[in-house]
């Protein structure tokens, strides 16, 4: 999964492909210890999107905060 297509989720959509792609990385190593996969890359590739997801995560928060915060300041003055 692309970084644009993960920009487009909304942030429901995007925390459950998050969980999904999760457990699907859990269950490919599983599977990766008992025998081997067909596609090995293929967990490098999930773990890369795991780590895209939350980087997006952590920014749409850090905004929400920094957006939180402003307001504050602006309703104190």
């Amino acid at each position: 999964m692309k970084m644009s297509e993960i920009k487009a989720l909304p942030n429901k959509e995007l925390v459950e492909r998050y969980k999904a792609e999760v457990v699907r990385l859990q269950k490919m190593k599983f599977q990766h210890a008992v025998t081997q996969l067909d596609q090995p890359h293929t967990l490098g590739e999930t773990r890369k999107t795991i780590a895209r997801m939350l980087t997006e995560l952590n920014a749409r928060r850090a905004e929400a905060e920094a957006q939180a915060y402003l307001k504050q300041m602006s309703e104190e003055n």
